[in-house]
């Protein structure tokens, strides 16, 4: 039941290594209800965490936290380099996965704003060479992800072909002429492929080449320095190497060509840079404020445009996460306390994800419990038969759930069957993975299904 890792941008988590998360945002539905109203943050609670989470080496990176733009934490983890024994601290660049599509679908924003780019065109009014089957994909399904273009980095041939130099054009002629998944706006699917198709909307629109265009419009302005497009053949100081957790150790991570990402994922940044870039963004520094409220509203499964957005009661909490060969990284903003949380991280794993939803809700003042300090209680064997059952969380993975012994089990498919405990009223967690299982009732009090927490994310199942 351990989280393993899938390839691309973005490295999906796996949840008890069976079911992929259906958004890279589902972090955001736990943000949203595990604080109350905003408190003093506990900023030594915060690096306890972190330092427990770099100790158990599940961590390498930097983290920084704000309220506005007073740092709270600024801290690195880990090395950036391993073989030169060099550290991570705020200078450290890091690439910056699909935490980049923000600044696409901004840049798009912005293109919009001037009367270059109609959110509502034909993709083809700007790539006139579109296949018919994209007639009706506008510019806003590729923003949303409900365009049904099928997802580049999900194709088959996608590990044989990431190591290989291509051009934007290259890219598109390897799934343009696919079978949509569904008709424009009847689904939802994350897919790099349409953040690939913007980035040549971008630069057909501008007339400039993407990596130019966000740096004079999105990252000067905001005096964003230490921010750009990475390259294998740029000499780029204080920039990290990625590496994977293998059963030997940690190793160089795999090789990607950085002119595959394009605007899906191919940008570096620091958490200082990126601590300008949330304020300047949510200051009304780049958009006006009707472009902003369009970019963060949500279109369907909580996903606007380049961000989750999930709604509480004081505002809302805005992020993204990432995962590209090495790095996986979580940069999220809460409009109400107007708390930043970026966390950077150099070593695949669901490190960053986890930290960043738990120093969000440290920051929004709600507490955090550590997986060494949850207490089991006593549950007896006959309330806990109400569980038993079979759980679906996708269409091939499900959760079977069992007595056992006396005792409350979980079996995900093709995986163990490990113990839960009880920690109070239909809520469970697991003592060799950090992660909880808590179940849903219905009027009657009858079982209906369960949510699995782990790795900040939540996983719902309901019972068969």
């Amino acid at each position: 039941m351990a989280v393993t890792l899938e390839r691309g941008f973005p490295v999906s988590n796996r949840l008890l290594t069976g079911v992929r998360a259906r958004l890279t945002v589902s972090a955001l539905a736990l943000l949203a209800l595990s604080a109350g109203p905003v408190l003093a943050q506990d900023v030594g609670r915060m690096e306890q965490i972190i330092r427990q989470s770099a100790d158990r080496e599940e961590f390498s990176g930097s983290v920084l936290v704000a309220r506005g733009d007073q740092i709270l934490l600024d801290q690195g983890y880990g090395l950036a380099n391993r073989e030169w024994n060099i550290p991570n601290d705020g200078e450290t660049k890091f690439r910056l996965a699909s935490v980049s599509k923000q600044f696409t679908a901004v840049a798009v924003m912005l293109l919009n704003e001037r009367g270059l780019v109609d959110l509502d065109a034909p993709v083809k009014t700007y790539l006139p060479d579109a296949p018919e089957s994209w007639d009706g994909v506008t510019v806003r399904h590729l923003l949303t992800h409900t365009s049904g273009i099928p997802n580049l980095t999900a194709l088959p041939d996608f590990e044989a072909q990431k190591t290989r130099p291509a051009t934007l054009d290259q890219l598109i002629a390897r799934f343009r002429d696919l079978p949509l998944e569904f008709q424009p706006d009847q689904g939802w699917s994350y897919s790099n492929s349409g953040y690939i198709l913007l980035t040549a909307v971008i630069e057909r629109a501008s007339g400039m080449p993407y990596a130019a265009f966000v740096s004079r419009n999105l990252f000067q302005p905001l005096g964003m320095t230490d921010s750009g497009y990475d390259s294998h053949a740029a000499v780029l100081p204080h920039r990290a190497s990625g590496y994977v957790p293998t059963p030997s150790g940690f190793a160089n991570a795999d090789y990607v060509d950085m002119s595959i990402p394009q605007g899906a994922g191919g940008l570096y940044s620091t958490t200082r840079d990126l601590l300008k870039w949330e304020n300047g963004l949510f200051g009304g520094r780049l958009l006006n404020a009707a472009s902003l409220t369009a970019l963060t509203t949500p279109h369907r499964n909580g996903y606007a445009m380049g961000l989750g957005v999930a709604p509480n009661a004081t505002g809302a909490v805005i992020q993204h996460n990432g995962g590209i060969e090495g790095f996986n990284t979580f940069l999220a903003h809460d409009t109400g306390s107007d708390m930043t949380v970026i966390v950077l991280g150099n070593l695949n794993g669901p490190g960053p994800d986890k930290l960043g939803a738990d120093l969000m809700t440290l920051a929004r003042g709600g507490t955090v419990t550590l997986p060494e300090e949850r207490q089991a209680v006593a549950v007896s064997a006959e309330a806990l038969r109400a569980y038993e059952g079979v759980y679906d969380l996708a269409p091939e993975f499900s959760i079977t759930i069992a007595v056992v012994d006396g005792a409350l089990t979980a079996q995900a498919t093709g995986q163990q069957r490990l113990a839960l405990f009880p920690e109070g009223e239909d809520a469970f967690f697991l003592r060799v993975v950090d992660a909880r299982i808590t179940f849903s009732r219905d009027a009657s009090g009858a079982v209906t299904g369960l949510v699995l927490h782990q790795g900040g994310r939540e996983a719902p199942g309901p019972k068969r």
